[in-house]
């Protein structure tokens, strides 16, 4: 008892610690027209399940971090903290849940089904009851999970532990799908990036998701992000999550680079950019500057799809972060002087629709003589 009680001693004071002196980050990634942008981390653990941090400290982080939202997805069948952690399921966010309030992160209520594969781990989503979840089979966990409302999740499906030699959809999973019990799939988790999930998601219309699933301390180096879900939800509610995730609003962060569906990288591509839309009046020999300016927290690494007709661009252009990038575009023939609209295209080579294929973008401006 001594023991049980110095160790939840321990894990308060370091909480309370970690409160100290707090400032929160803001992540520079823009709205888009009709959503809010917000930024999310849906598997994360505490001491409840094989976490070694006490469940406020995840509310700390998220906040110190610049999220909106996040989900404590504690083990149900793995618990090694159990002798001196005596808990039921829903614990961990009982006791984040009055932090979270008061830091306005939204916490939605989840838990990791954990088994072998397949069907391997499945994150449930908005969820009533974790304990209901505890079952001997993992197909009635599931339902479990469905019938509460849950959206539910493919964590980490190219996991060596569980798929050492490929990473492959197994029929279980199709299964799953063709029942209405999975929803989404981790593209990123932790460090390691599946193409083979991207693929899946395009293929079987699953939601993206970029995930830490942190179970120590969190530790964001200087520069760097932790990765993370983008949600494009019509509301800042758990309702306007849940909304937009079974729609499919979400795009995957990580390293400097976005992965998801073309019909939102563009829209956050250009709402990033500030650049004067005027006229060109560009002609053969003249020479004219854009000023792109690039208010978002991304390098955006474009490489030119193919040459101008009438006029040269660069053919390289790294818009860096916070920055103004000049993009010069020169007249090289008589052509361009009676050209009035003027075409760039540019391959975004840090935004992924497919795993070998980048958004394409395309500026225009018009051109008078």
């Amino acid at each position: 008892m001594c023991r049980k009680k110095f160790w939840i001693l321990l894990l308060l004071v370091i909480g309370i610690g970690l409160a100290h002196g707090q400032s929160r980050r803001i992540i520079n990634i823009p709205d888009i027209s009709g959503y809010k942008t917000l930024k999310c981390d849906f598997h994360i653990h505490t001491v409840f399940s094989d976490g070694t941090v006490w469940p406020t400290v995840r509310i700390n982080e998220a906040w110190e971090e610049g999220l909106d939202a996040i989900s404590i997805t504690d083990h149900i069948e793995y618990r090694p903290h159990s002798t001196d952690v005596v808990a039921d399921h829903n614990r961990s966010y009982e006791i984040a849940v009055p932090l979270a309030r008061q830091k306005n992160i939204l916490l939605v209520k989840g838990a990791e089904i954990t088994r072998s594969m397949p069907p391997g781990h499945l994150n449930a989503l908005f969820i009533k009851n974790a304990n209901l979840l505890d079952r001997d089979d993992v197909f009635d966990a599931i339902k479990e999970a469905r019938d509460q409302g849950a959206f539910l999740i493919w964590n980490h499906p190219g996991w060596k532990a569980q798929q050492p030699d490929s990473t492959l959809w197994w029929p279980e999973h199709s299964n799953l799908l063709a029942n209405g019990l999975l929803h989404g799939i981790e593209v990123y988790n932790s460090n390691e990036y599946y193409p083979e999930a991207l693929e899946w998601a395009n293929e079987k219309k699953l939601t993206m998701f970029a995930n830490t699933d942190v179970h120590g301390p969190m530790n964001v180096e200087e520069g760097q992000h932790r990765p993370m879900t983008l949600v494009f939800a019509k509301s800042r509610t758990e309702g306007g999550i849940k909304e937009a995730l079974f729609n499919r609003r979400t795009l995957a962060y990580f390293d400097n680079t976005l992965v998801g569906q073309s019909a939102l990288l563009e829209p956050v591509f250009f709402a990033s950019l500030e650049y004067d839309k005027a006229p060109l009046r560009i002609a053969n020999g003249i020479n004219k500057v854009v000023y792109l300016r690039n208010n978002s927290d991304l390098d955006y690494e474009l490489e030119l799809v193919q040459p101008g007709v009438g006029f040269d661009a660069p053919e390289r252009l790294t818009l860096k972060a916070h920055h103004v990038t000049p993009l010069s575009l020169s007249g090289n023939s008589d052509e361009i002087g009676s050209t009035r609209e003027i075409n760039l295209y540019y391959t975004v080579k840090n935004m992924f629709t497919g795993p070998v294929d980048n958004l394409i973008v395309t500026f225009t401006f018009k051109n008078l003589p």
